[in-house]
């Protein structure tokens, strides 16, 4: 294994390591218990999953991965980007500590046919990420246009211009059934309005700097969910 490749995938396995302990953390500790067992299924499917989509494209696409490490609003370029990965940020951090808290006071109870259902779903939307970083090697955390970079028209790109956002999205609104709450689910809408607007300024942004985008965005009518928007 050459230095770089060695690089990449000791900061991946730092940041699963990382992403792993917060996730236990922001889950069990406002829930002042290890008896969650809504939290544990969930815990284990997300970070079971992100663990095979990273070392199946340490294997694949080094430069995908590399491109995925750059995280945080510090390095975009725009401001509203700035404030649109901030946003999502504080949010998707509520979309589990409500649910954490909720279970603590028993605010709500999500029959466990619906909480797996939730499971099922948010693994349904973590495969719709792994398509798209198959089908795109260009795709970044950050709102960007690499040199080399073309258009994507096919796969799930030929569906909607920003699937990413799609399949995060569906994860994202079945993650509070999957953790039992129904009072978490007021940490989705936000969440979808602020990636809306980022979408729509990305587009912008995509349409000045990457040759071929507006045709493509004429090709595909919809952002996010075929035949609505």
């Amino acid at each position: 294994m050459d230095k770089p490749h060695l690089s990449v995938t000791k900061q991946a396995v730092m940041g699963l390591a990382a992403l792993s302990i917060f996730l236990w953390v922001v889950l069990f500790v406002p829930a002042w218990t290890l008896n969650y067992w809504q939290a544990w299924i969930f815990w284990f499917i997300f970070v079971f999953c992100i663990l095979i989509i990273s070392v199946y494209f340490l294997q694949k696409d080094l430069t995908l991965i590399a491109g995925r490490l750059k995280v945080g609003a510090t390095a975009e370029q725009d401001r509203i980007q700035r404030l649109t990965q901030v946003v999502i940020s504080v949010f998707f951090i509520l979309l589990l500590l409500v649910p954490s808290l909720d279970h603590r006071f028993q605010w709500s109870t999500v029959p466990l046919t619906l909480s797996l259902v939730g499971d099922a779903f948010v693994a349904l939307g973590l495969l719709i990420i792994f398509l798209v970083f198959k089908e795109n090697t260009y795709t970044s955390v950050l709102v960007e246009v690499k040199e080399g970079q073309k258009v994507i028209s096919t796969g799930p790109y030929s569906k909607v211009r920003h699937p990413m956002y799609s399949g995060a999205l569906l994860m994202l609104l079945f993650i509070p059934l999957a953790l039992g709450s129904y009072w978490g689910l007021l940490a989705f809408p936000p969440i979808l309005a602020t990636i809306a607007v980022r979408s729509i300024a990305e587009e912008k942004f995509l349409a000045k700097d990457l040759q071929g985008y507006s045709e493509y965005r004429e090709k595909v009518r919809y952002r996010l969910v075929p035949y609505v928007w």
